[in-house]
């Protein structure tokens, strides 16, 4: 596979003459791609349901609402052709959702669809959902290495079986439909869905996307028969991956030829495949965002690829194009989006489609062409014949959620996805009859393995109890060391009682999701050395240490790998940490158990930035694609790395808050009864009832967070850091506390911004008169200088607290971002009297 990529860049350098390239490209793939349309009985079968419908239903087909704002009883009345669950919903926004709630759910929709009663045609709706590594909206099932550790692997047939797998789990829950695989060829790792691409370059993409999609969806017609089986989603057309800087949902500039060398190559694979439907991107190209580029969507995939399933757009998408909002846009139907995913205004959205259909601003041509698309993979995955989710083969068989079948497999992904850079002295595998220490705050953190789209969408506020079944990185580590006459001791501060013979330490990023995993440089962690001294205080004991790190992506970290004696990277391994442990750890005789088989699918950063060019993440590599040891390797280093940063001595932005909360920061809301109540799940209460915090959208899917107060009583919501932080040198350089708010409903009395620094020490400012001023609906940035809160009280050596906001009064607010920055803009900053 690796001799096949460097010939395929090899290649690239032979095609100059850009006419020539268009037409070669799109001729070669479109003779490669199944272009014929299913068989005439399924294209008669289309076309007598299509003659049938009137507008409404028609237009209803083409909706697609999310099941928090969607009922059954809606899908009889709109005649609504699916919906989807988001990352993070469950049936009755119940995390704890069983596999039967889901299934019930499903059950009650596929009815509602076929009720005549009012005016229906009976088309069966279909269900979506995001299965990007394994089933992973439900409790129990097996979640598998993330993309970016499968790329690693070069195991094209283990895709295959992935697909398979969670097909049968999806199936199990009676939903027909997953949004998957994910076929971006990522450019700048500073994306924050880099892990969900599996390599940086085309050829391991292109070997994996059809496989994938063969395993959801079975061989040609099998779709249609085996209820096993799902629909498949190529995502996100186009580029999703090579915007610039790495910014989510950013532009991609480059002439067509690149576009579909480069990024195509994933595409002509599923659609070899069979693939049914394919999602749009929420990149621009060329200045046009995707969900409105007529010549991306309808000339070049549905025309030149041949592509006859059909498109649907991701959520919102449709808002982000030039004159539309999510309620209205007639530019995606025109464009080419066949399914608009709407998941709370669907209802407005269909309206305003069905007027603009009317009013002659689309066509009705385009309308039967969407649906006509639409019904086309209704029939071919067997919707018709299926019957009711619950009456289906593996329907209801919750033993298959998790089964041991299923997570061995997932276990080989692990042990296969693994890259070792470093092993000194030989010190893997770990050998018998040795003391260990495993540490680090992802050794026993089954949700930081797993990293986003985990449960929740961001894949953060999950416990352990919440993955039945799974196996944590030291569970897996205790029991292969037991196996060999080994002991084992877990902390998570680097502490023991016994002294090792060699620590296991278990770090990495915290789990994030798209945008919100957007970052600025690739240096790990920066400006917290929490894990980096924990790495220090081990080799400080002469204890040897194992790094194993979790990560979306290859980052700049080269004091982390001068202070252990091996380095392991292990991505995001899922539920099945038992996998390492197979690799780390030796037999009764000292010998390797498994071997390191994996191979960098990325190149691995040496210098965190580029000096000479911003839009490039890096300059100089580390390690390069293709590398990874195995036991008995050379080393790949050859001495002590550079540790200093170019960001070094520079006061950089500390996020508190973006979409998510960000290390080390958790978010808490409180009142007299308990003035420090961690915030979890969609929607937090205070003890007394009268501060309320949601989680909504903002811009983005989920960036915001509402919070509302009654004003009952006086109540509290802040952020929080176990460890203080000096915010001494941030002042001196004008820093400020930054917050992106929108009012949605004035104060009706004092609000307080304060600033802890281990209660009772803090400092407070009225900001009563910021948020009456704001301009309500509408996004504001105001920030207060660390300065004011310093005159009032504050240490800032030791602030534990932030941001914090108090009222008695009723009050709402969304807050999209916070942070703390140097060398604030004077003319967002809020005026405060420093004599106070």
């Amino acid at each position: 596979m690796f001799v096949e990529l460097k010939a395929g860049l090899l290649n690239r350098s032979l095609m100059s003459v850009k006419h020539i390239l268009r037409t070669v490209v799109i001729a070669f793939f479109s003779l490669s791609t199944s272009t014929a349309i299913a068989d005439k009985a399924v294209e008669a079968q289309v076309q007598s349901i299509l003659q049938d419908m009137t507008l409404e239903q028609k237009v209803g087909q083409m909706i697609q609402g999310e099941i928090k704002w969607v009922t059954p009883e809606d899908v009889t009345k709109y005649h609504l052709g699916s919906v989807l669950n988001g990352g993070g919903s469950f049936p009755n926004q119940n995390k704890g959702s069983s596999a039967d709630d889901w299934l019930q759910l499903a059950d009650s929709y596929y009815h509602a669809s076929l009720d005549r009663g009012g005016g229906g045609a009976g088309i069966p709706l279909v269900w979506g959902t995001d299965a990007v590594h394994g089933h992973n909206n439900v409790i129990g099932a097996t979640l598998f290495p993330h993309n970016i550790g499968l790329g690693v692997a070069n195991d094209p047939a283990l895709m295959r079986e992935i697909g398979e797998i969670t097909a049968r789990e999806v199936a199990v829950t009676g939903i027909d439909w997953v949004f998957a695989p994910t076929v971006a060829v990522v450019k700048d790792y500073r994306w924050g869905r880099t892990y969900e691409g599996y390599s940086s370059e085309s050829p391991i993409v292109r070997s994996y996307a059809g496989e994938i999609v063969k395993g959801m969806q079975g061989e040609p017609g099998e779709l249609r028969t085996n209820s096993e089986r799902v629909i498949g989603t190529a995502k996100h057309f186009i580029g999703d991956g090579a915007t610039y800087r790495g910014i989510d949902q950013g532009e991609v500039t480059m002439d067509l030829e690149q576009l579909l060398e480069e990024h195509g190559q994933g595409y002509y694979k599923a659609l070899d495949a069979g693939v049914q439907t394919v999602m749009a991107s929420f990149n621009s190209w060329n200045g046009v965002k995707l969900h409105g580029h007529k010549q991306l969507l309808t000339d070049v995939l549905k025309g030149s690829m041949g592509f006859d399933g059909f498109v649907v757009s991701d959520w919102n998408g449709i808002g982000q194009v030039d004159g539309c909002n999510n309620e209205s846009c007639a530019q995606s139907v025109n464009a080419g989006v066949d399914m608009i995913m709407a998941p709370e205004d669907w209802k407005a959205l269909l309206f305003n489609t069905i007027a603009q259909v009317k009013s002659g601003e689309i066509a009705m041509s385009r309308i039967d062409d969407a649906v006509t698309r639409i019904l086309r993979v209704k029939i071919r995955a067997g919707l018709y014949e299926k019957g009711a989710p619950s009456t289906r083969k593996v329907a209801g068989k919750t033993a298959l959620i998790g089964a041991p079948e299923h997570r061995a497999v997932a276990r080989e992904a692990v042990r296969k996805s693994l890259i070792l850079l470093k092993n000194k002295n030989q010190i893997l595998p770990l050998k018998p009859n040795q003391h260990v220490l495993v540490t680090g705050d992802g050794a026993d953190n089954i949700g930081k393995q797993n990293g986003g789209w985990t449960i929740t969408w961001q894949g953060t506020e999950n416990k352990n109890s919440e993955f039945p079944g799974a196996t944590s990185i030291y569970a897996g580590l205790e029991s292969g060391l037991k196996n060999i006459g080994s002991t084992s001791e877990l902390s998570v501060d680097g502490s023991w009682t016994k002294k090792p013979d060699v620590a296991v330490v278990v770090f990495g990023e915290e789990p994030y999701a798209e945008g919100v995993g957007d970052i600025e440089s690739l240096v790990f962690n920066d400006g917290d050395k929490t894990d980096l001294k924990l790495l220090q205080s081990l080799k400080k004991q002469n204890i040897p240490v194992v790094a194993v790190f979790l990560t979306g992506r290859p980052l700049w970290m080269n004091a982390e790998i001068n202070s252990s004696d091996a380095f392991v990277v292990a991505w995001l391994p899922g539920t099945e940490g038992g996998g390492i442990a197979d690799v780390l750890i030796a037999d009764a005789e000292g010998q390797p158990r498994y071997d390191f088989t994996g191979k960098l699918s990325f190149d691995w950063p040496f210098a965190e930035q580029n000096k000479t060019d911003k839009s490039q993440p890096v300059a100089d590599l580390l390690f390069t694609l293709g590398q990874g040891l195995a036991y008995g390797d050379k080393e790949l280093i050859a001495g002590k790395l550079n540790e200093v940063s170019m960001t070094e001595g520079l006061s950089v932005a500390q996020i508190v808050f973006n979409g998510s909360n960000r290390a080390p920061f958790k978010a808490f809301i409180g009142d007299s009864s308990d003035w420090s109540r961690l915030v979890e799940g969609s929607k937090t209460k205070s003890a007394f009832g009268d501060l309320t915090v949601t989680t909504v959208d903002g811009t983005l899917q989920e960036d915001s967070r509402l919070v509302k107060w009654t004003g009952k009583r006086e109540s509290q919501f802040f952020w929080q850091s176990e460890d203080a932080l000096s915010l001494s040198d941030m002042s001196d350089k004008n820093g400020a506390v930054m917050v992106e708010f929108r009012v949605d409903k004035r104060p009706r009395g004092k609000v307080t911004q304060r600033m802890d620094c281990g209660w009772p020490c803090h400092g407070a400012q009225d900001v009563t008169k910021m948020f009456r001023r704001a301009p309500k609906g509408e996004w504001v940035t105001r920030g207060i200088s660390l300065k004011c809160f310093k005159a009032v009280g504050a240490d800032l050596e030791k602030v534990t607290t932030p941001f914090l906001l108090a009222t008695s009064r009723s009050f709402a607010v969304t807050i999209k971002d916070v942070r703390i920055v140097p060398n604030a803009p004077a003319d967002l900053i809020e005026y405060c009297d420093l004599e106070a």
